[in-house]
């Protein structure tokens, strides 16, 4: 049968076949979609940047004899033991439910070769977990799932979840087929039933009561711990000079391309702005507050290569925060599975069924002929292998910009190839001075 485009017939660009299916499969299940992943549809993105390399009126420097640095301190605002990373990238929140034990295990071990931090993510921590990470952030969030005082003082920092950028005014899934009964001893659920984490903290509802809970956790941690508050993009502008003023020593900004284990489609297409746009307006209010710098800034949503990474810092971040694509260099879409991903309906490279729990590669699921097959030390070794590119990747291109450090990229260094990249990122249009809505 010839394609139907070479018999004259035109698809609707606001019907498409996707959208077909997706009213079809409404109609005929009464269901709508859950999966996990992060935002699909196309929004300006780091690749819409370009760096400006030294030549003439910049000096580059030699990668063979010349440092660029790329240690980080994170959360020496209050904390008496902020933490010293010997690079920008962490590896962000994802929960032992969520993800296998054995995926949270090789996490923690590959952050832990290559000096990082990793995060636990909903539902508590786990002895494995605790055990291969010599830098563990402790997440707060609204479910307060697994959470346990004496976690909090094990942990090297606490990071209270305010929102996702996957789905920020939203809670969390996690459907029965994952609520093994580890998880749900953990999160003191049955086993078996679906699980929907609350969407705000039950005991505070603004700022004040955030400044409040913060001194709550300092004190039980003795000041020693960072607090981190992360927040996803929407109001950032705002969100960030809040955060700052109820005493954040870090805040996490979560744009929409950040992943999710399962939440519904809509929220993830359809919720929250781009990391791109996000950046800025977070960089602006620290600037505004004269605590940029002092205030560190993570970035999270959508990190892929070194390139990503040294423009996000170029763009005022502090650090970056990736999951999906750990989850990636851990083995999620191998082709590998290829023959499996097809048995369940998807595709190597398309996968995004998390919460099914069926995941051929070990990683997004709780049984345990699936999950045995993820070798925490293999799986610790590639997220190492992936962490150290990431950033010789970044290395590179802040040398070429004549960058001692990392965290001398600026925003000086970038022009943008689209002018909503200009506009969102504040940089000019790629052969001009014009940056849009700055004037010319």
């Amino acid at each position: 049968m010839k394609d139907p485009s070479e018999r004259g017939l035109r698809e609707s660009a606001t019907f498409d076949r996707a959208s077909i299916a997706a009213i079809q499969h409404a109609a005929r299940t009464g269901v709508y979609d859950i999966r996990g992943w992060g935002a699909k549809r196309a929004v300006p993105h780091f690749d819409d940047l370009l760096f400006l390399g030294a030549s003439m009126s910049r000096y580059p420097l030699e990668g063979y004899r010349e440092r660029c640095d790329t240690d980080v301190v994170l959360g020496n605002r209050h904390a008496t033991r902020p933490l010293h990373l010997d690079i920008p990238v962490t590896i962000a929140g994802m929960s032992f439910g969520a993800l296998s034990a054995q995926a949270k295990e090789a996490l923690g071990r590959g952050a832990s070769e290559v000096g990082t931090s990793t995060t636990t993510g909903d539902g508590g921590m786990t002895d494995e977990e605790r055990g291969e990470s010599k830098t563990l952030v402790y997440q707060l969030l609204p479910s307060r799932y697994g959470m346990n005082p004496d976690h909090l003082r094990a942990a090297d920092a606490i990071e209270v979840v305010l929102g996702q950028g996957a789905k920020p005014g939203g809670g969390g899934m996690l459907l029965g087929q994952k609520i093994s009964d580890r998880v749900a001893e953990m999160r003191t659920l049955p086993p078996g039933i679906d699980q929907r984490s609350a969407c705000r903290h039950p005991d505070w509802t603004g700022p004040d009561d955030l400044a409040i809970k913060i001194g709550e956790l300092r004190e039980i941690t003795d000041w020693e711990k960072p607090v981190y508050v992360k927040v996803g993009a929407t109001r950032t502008y705002y969100d960030v000079k809040l955060a700052v003023a109820a005493g954040a020593d870090v805040v996490v900004v979560d744009g929409m391309q950040g992943g999710t284990a399962a939440t519904q489609e809509v929220f993830i297409e359809h919720v929250g702005i781009p990391t791109l746009a996000a950046i800025p307006q977070a960089v602006q209010a620290l600037q505004e507050l004269g605590v940029h710098r002092k205030v560190q800034l993570i970035v999270s949503g959508g990190i892929r290569t070194g390139a990503d990474v040294a423009k996000a810092m170029a763009l005022g971040a502090d650090a970056v925060a990736i999951g999906t694509a750990a989850l990636v260099a851990l083995g999620d879409n191998d082709p590998q599975y290829a023959e499996e991903y097809e048995a369940i309906g998807s595709a190597a490279g398309y996968y995004d069924d998390f919460q099914d729990g069926r995941d051929p590669a070990g990683i997004t699921t709780q049984d345990p002929e699936l999950s045995a097959r993820l070798d925490p030390v293999e799986g610790g070794r590639r997220v190492a292998n992936y962490l150290r590119v990431l950033t010789m990747e970044a290395q590179t291109l802040a040398r070429a910009c004549g960058k001692a450090h990392v965290l001398h990229l600026e925003p000086e260094d970038l022009v943008a190839l689209t002018i909503e990249a200009a506009a969102m990122a504040r940089v000019p249009l790629a052969g001009t001075n014009w940056i849009p809505g700055q004037g010319f």
